[in-house]
């Protein structure tokens, strides 16, 4: 198995490493599978898809949301998870073991493993060093596949389209992984139009900038909340990503450059709006917003069970 395989049509035993991988045509495939899945977790049904399969969570970087949300999709399917986090500390990396060892341990354990790092391209590392899948939950500043598969689908869900959609991205554009891969995955429809709002030093990186320029998707830096386009079907607000700062005098600058607040909501909202974050938050999002029925961040990480659920009966199941 190589480290770019694309999905064409068929998951089973896949790598997921990038939004690069996936065209339309996997995506819709995924899209119809989800209700499936949302039903079994809603009515808490025991399933037997991933009878058998142990599946190993390696967690270099702190998780919850992910870390909990992969460990509930695959146990909610009838899988066993072989939890891991901080191998730093509590495994044989603390003794200095190379990336691509641990990953060949853990894989003579298991049927796939989900991979959280610090470093930009280790999923691929990984993948290029073992058989089994490889689902990349995030690798530095580089992408986080299924949280854009979640917020996609999310999007479609809400507004039954993923073509001529106008989005906000807000926040720390340079490190933000799930606004990388977001926009990968937006960039795959026709006619979106997304608006970045970011503090000058956390823009879009350009690399991917001019990636994403060349595909059918128009792309506007805005630097004010005033230019946010009242029309808008999305604001997906993100935090400024305190780990990722060499110097924390930048981060104490940038940290709560743009705030979402019930007023602001007010002045540049519609009522078809709906609020994403793929959280944490550390300030970005007023509490009060959260009494707002467009508030959908909560919604959105419940959509993520079910579309990890789906996507791992694709990688595993039976077909």
């Amino acid at each position: 198995m190589t480290d770019i395989s694309k999905i064409n049509g068929d998951f089973s035993g896949k790598d997921i490493l990038s939004l690069d991988q996936f065209e339309q045509s996997d995506l819709q495939l995924l899209f119809q599978a989800v209700p499936e899945y949302k039903n079994l977790a809603d009515a808490n049904k025991p399933s037997t898809i991933l009878a058998g399969h142990v599946v190993t969570e390696l967690f270099y970087e702190p998780s919850s949301r992910t870390f909990g949300s992969f460990f509930s999709a695959i146990s909610r399917l009838g899988g066993t998870v072989l939890p891991i986090q901080n191998p730093e500390t509590v495994s044989s990396v603390a003794k200095g073991e190379t990336l691509e060892d641990t990953i060949k341990t853990f894989a003579s354990y298991s049927s796939a493993i989900v991979m959280r790092s610090k470093e930009t391209g280790s999923a691929k590392r990984a993948a290029l060093a073992v058989d089994v899948p490889i689902v990349n939950a995030g690798d530095g500043t580089g992408e986080h596949p299924t949280q854009a598969l979640l917020d996609i689908y999310t999007i479609f869900e809400k507004f039954g389209k993923t073509s001529d959609v106008k989005g906000v991205m807000v926040g720390d554009l340079r490190n933000g992984r799930t606004v990388h891969s977001l926009l990968k995955a937006l960039s795959l429809f026709p006619n979106n139009h997304m608006y970045l709002l970011s503090p000058q030093s956390l823009q879009l990186p350009k690399e991917l900038l001019q990636e994403l320029s060349k595909k059918d998707m128009m792309l506007t830096q805005i630097t004010s909340e005033k230019e946010i386009p009242q029309d808008a079907h999305f604001w997906y607000w993100t935090r400024v990503q305190k780990e990722r700062f060499a110097d924390l005098e930048e981060y104490e600058r940038t940290k709560h450059a743009f705030i979402l607040t019930p007023k602001l909501l007010k002045e540049r909202g519609n009522k078809n709006l709906i609020l994403m974050h793929p959280l944490p938050r550390v300030g970005e999002i007023e509490e009060t917003v959260d009494e707002d029925p467009r508030a959908y961040y909560f919604k959105q990480m419940r959509n993520g069970l079910y579309l990890r659920m789906a996507l791992f009966a694709k990688i595993l199941g039976k077909k």
